[in-house]
């Protein structure tokens, strides 16, 4: 299957916090997206593998993607390197996306900036014809270098390079965030248990905050930051107005 978006997370929820309301603008324009997940949140407080799964599988209902798997690198302790990037090139051939979204080259949290470094030259690579991988069946798979790797502002705030406007997706935004009951703060039910940074209700105070502020960067009511290694072009100026602000 052939993807307009791939959206790469390190975390399941990474994805969810970040872009999601961009993949959503993709989705209802009729474009296919899909999301991959490096880990599988191992090493999270709270939560186990096989409910963050389910959160994960109910967040891409929500978003309609068209795909969702998980690459089974280890929470954690996954590397740059050769065998790592060998997976990515796989998935990235896979669905020859035209768009990705990575994690932000250097954050809070190392394995954020860690798979952004992976996922760029990954995608590089995958360009590459003397790489060879094969698919499930063993076929080998075409080269595929995607037009743009952009990344989504996580925990650190960074100036964006580009800014989307998922004011009309927002409340469905929201809701694949929720999908992720053992991990944010959705509720009374929520303060069970250890709490951690993004269990509180001010974590997801200060998310929606984030999103007012990209919004405003654009004058509209909510927006997504990316920032880009690579020039963004267009084909007219008309493609850079938005609406009146």
């Amino acid at each position: 299957m052939k993807l307009f978006v791939l959206a790469i997370g390190v975390h399941p929820d990474d994805v969810e916090l970040s872009c999601s309301g961009t993949l959503i603008n993709e989705v209802r324009k009729g474009n296919a997206a899909g999301v991959v997940d490096l880990t599988r949140g191992e090493l999270g407080t709270r939560g186990t593998i096989e409910t963050r799964a389910a959160e994960a599988a109910k967040a891409a209902e929500v978003m309609g993607l068209s795909v969702r798997e998980n690459l089974g690198m280890r929470d954690g302790f996954f590397r740059n390197d050769e065998e790592h990037q060998l997976q990515v090139i796989k998935v990235i051939r896979k669905y020859q996306p035209e768009i990705i979204l990575a994690n932000i080259l250097d954050d809070r949290h190392p394995d954020h900036g860690r798979a952004g470094k992976l996922v760029v030259e990954s995608a590089f690579l995958a360009g590459l014809s003397k790489i060879e991988t094969f698919d499930d069946y063993g076929e080998p798979q075409k080269r595929w270098r995607p037009k743009q790797v952009l990344h989504y502002i996580q925990d650190r705030f960074y100036e964006p390079d580009l800014v989307v406007d998922i004011s009309d997706v927002y409340e469905q935004r929201m809701e694949a965030i929720k999908a992720y009951d053992t991990q944010f703060h959705t509720g009374p039910a929520s303060t069970n248990g250890t709490q951690t940074y993004i269990s509180t209700s001010a974590f997801m105070e200060a998310l929606i905050s984030r999103s007012r502020l990209m919004g405003k960067r654009i004058g509209v009511e909510f927006a997504e930051g990316f920032v880009t290694q690579k020039n963004i072009g267009i084909k007219s100026l008309e493609d850079l107005v938005l609406r009146e602000t």
